[in-house]
């Protein structure tokens, strides 16, 4: 990958971001995730379903929910990531255990065709070619897209991805009340 700085001039660009968690209302804390990013980030033009998942990394802890969200946006890379963070500190997401449990978690897979590789901002997301759990949700919404330092599309990528780890589709919690 080369290192890009990119600002953009009111042009929009797709982005595709996976969002996820696993403390608290995972349900809630996804949709709230969605809004503010929907407020801060620019136009969600898709989400895939919600997907529930193993934990990835540090095994034991709760298993996640995740969904991939389309944005447009005018926010160049590095503010798009700025904005993202600080709907991650203000849902309350702590860094202290890598790969461990989190409120929200907000990764920027894909952003147009471009590609960013600097010390704290790395697009394509780099280890999105290893985990079902993100290419699952991307290739529902976008399975012919191609990566853009590999070329190969998502559909491709899903097929040859040697994670295991259980990820299928959730079933929001019923709402009994009446």
């Amino acid at each position: 990958m080369h290192r890009m700085n990119t600002r953009l001039t009111g042009d929009s660009q797709t982005a595709y971001l996976l969002i996820g968690g696993n403390i608290g209302d995972r349900y809630a804390n996804l949709a709230k995730a969605r809004e503010w990013i929907g407020l801060r980030c620019g136009r969600l033009s898709r989400d895939s379903l919600i997907y529930e998942t193993s934990a990835w990394g540090f095994e034991d802890q709760p298993d996640f929910l995740n969904q991939v969200l389309e944005l447009e946006t005018t926010l160049p890379p590095r503010s798009l990531l700025q904005a993202i963070l600080g709907v991650e500190a203000e849902m309350g997401r702590s860094r202290d255990l890598r790969y461990g449990p989190r409120t929200i978690d907000i990764d920027i897979l894909l952003y147009g065709d471009l590609a960013v590789d600097e010390p704290d901002l790395r697009i394509p997301h780099p280890r999105l070619a290893d985990r079902r759990f993100a290419l699952e949700p991307l290739a529902e919404l976008a399975a012919d897209l191609r990566h853009p330092c590999t070329g190969q599309s998502i559909r491709s990528m899903l097929a040859s991805c040697a994670d295991r780890l259980s990820v299928r589709r959730a079933s929001p919690p019923v709402d009994n009340k009446e």
